[in-house]
């Protein structure tokens, strides 16, 4: 297929760009670089041995879209977006422009066109306090910060669209905390400025950017304390990304299926492994709640084995020794390149 990639050269667009390459599809991405770099899909094309053409595009430029998306694809798969919970919080009308309206004009411009597939990263966000663990994909949505908010608002755009126009496969990928990075050490996590998420503030500590991590809360009812996640493997994310792609014209207007590992680690089992991955002492500080934060949350990913026949391969160990080996060779970034 002929697959267009929003958010290409992002953590997660840059893994799966690659494994849709390796899969044998045409990759077409466009990236504004607001939180990433265009040497990720450098790197992407050298590791796939594959050309990959990549645009300097927004999500809030219709006339762009346009452009691009009247070339003609098979399938739209839509990373871009603004991720960061607590930047959400302070700005909200921000991320309500970028993501949603934002989306809505890619929409838009797809509805311009034949194509009729789409593969929305959405996230676990979505369903707010957790009832019960494993949480699959019946359990209520119901946002507790403006970032989550933004992705409940885009499901269900994708819903109503779906709903109007038979001819839409929607898959909405809820995915849970992805972490490591591609195994030759290439491509992997860079956010600029201060980490929002847990195992990259963690390696920046193992190789001496951060004084130390912060626990934030030791005293939830977990057996440490700590909040308990489900992570999973970039690569395995990608994975299922292209399988959703490759089974979407089973799917029934839209849809949403989990994509998680099915277990959870809390904070300091992952400190423990990434420092096991170092070959070093991770210093850390216990520090308080924040405000939102779930004290426990994993997948049910029952759904992603039987409708996409997918599962996640990669454990905990893996993750970090992936991410320490990304952080190693490139202790700053993409910047270092």
């Amino acid at each position: 297929m002929k697959v267009l990639v929003t958010g290409a050269s992002g953590y997660i667009g840059s893994h799966t760009c690659l494994e849709l390459l390796n899969a044998g599809h045409e990759v077409v991405g466009f990236d504004n670089f607001s939180n990433s770099s265009s040497l990720s899909i450098e790197r992407v094309k050298a590791l796939a041995g594959k050309p990959m053409r990549l645009e300097k595009i927004d999500l809030r430029d219709p006339d762009a879209l346009d452009t691009l998306i009247g070339e003609g694809f098979d399938a739209v798969m839509h990373f871009a977006g603004l991720k960061a919970v607590g930047e959400s919080v302070e700005k909200p009308q921000l991320y309500h422009d970028n993501n949603v309206l934002g989306t809505h004009h890619l929409l838009a411009a797809i509805e311009r066109t034949s194509c009729r597939r789409f593969v929305f990263s959405s996230s676990c966000t979505v369903y707010g306090a957790v009832e019960k663990n494993p949480v699959d994909e019946r359990h209520g949505r119901s946002a507790v910060n403006p970032y989550g908010k933004t992705k409940i608002d885009i499901e269900d755009m994708c819903y109503e669209l779906a709903a109007e126009d038979k001819r839409w496969k929607i898959a909405l990928l809820r995915y849970f905390n992805p972490v490591g990075a591609h195994e030759s050490g290439k491509i992997g996590e860079d956010p600029k400025g201060l980490p929002n998420n847990l195992m990259p503030y963690v390696m920046q500590t193992a190789v001496g950017r951060r004084e130390f991590v912060n626990v934030w809360g030791g005293d939830y009812p977990t057996h440490d304390g700590t909040g308990v996640r489900d992570y999973i493997h970039v690569v395995d994310l990608a994975l299922g990304h292209v399988a959703a792609l490759e089974k979407l014209d089973a799917f029934k207007g839209a849809q949403a299926v989990n994509l998680g590992a099915g277990r959870g680690y809390s904070v300091l089992e992952v400190i423990a492994a990434a420092a096991k991955a170092a070959g070093k002492t991770i210093p850390h500080k216990i520090m308080p709640r924040r405000a939102g934060d779930a004290p426990t949350i994993w997948a049910d990913a029952a759904l992603a084995k039987k409708k996409l026949g997918w599962a996640p391969t990669r454990d905990l160990d893996q993750m970090c020794a992936d991410s320490w080996r990304w952080q190693k060779d490139n202790p700053d970034g993409y910047g270092a390149a």
